[in-house]
């Protein structure tokens, strides 16, 4: 018996880092549907924060020189994207979640109108832990 079979075996850090994009791909999407400026803004953000920790540091790309020397072809100077790990992928999304709750405290001054955008930027960090509970919940 493998461990991919066994229904009682911890998931891997890959299984855990695709089942966190994979909430908050539907997440984003019923927020759309559903029209939740907040959900959907809390959802994209850290979907493009997930993406931007994956990126290959630009020091490690090839630097291009002379055009006879450069690569030929459509993709032949792609670089694979760095791969996660889980906790790697749980501090982006903690990184997001404090710095939502760090500016919506700069934010609130009791009756003044930025004490609303303090609200919504809770609100959006409220939904990233949400998805972590999930994704950790299920693990």
């Amino acid at each position: 018996m493998t461990m991919d079979s066994d229904p009682m075996a911890s998931p891997t850090t890959e299984q855990l880092v695709a089942r966190l994009r994979a909430i908050l791909s539907v997440e984003r999407l019923r927020a759309m549907k559903a029209r939740d400026a907040s959900a959907r803004a809390a959802t994209r953000a850290a979907l493009a924060a997930l993406d931007n920790a994956e990126a290959v540091p630009i020091e490690s790309v090839p630097a291009s020189g002379a055009i006879e020397a450069s690569a030929i072809g459509v993709g032949a100077a792609d670089v694979e994207r760095g791969v996660l790990t889980w906790a790697d992928a749980r501090a982006v999304v903690e990184r997001e979640i404090a710095e939502h709750e760090h500016a919506a405290h700069t934010f609130q001054r009791p009756g003044d109108r930025q004490d609303e955008r303090a609200a919504d930027l809770l609100r959006q960090a409220a939904v990233l832990r949400e998805v972590l509970d999930r994704v950790e919940g299920s693990a």
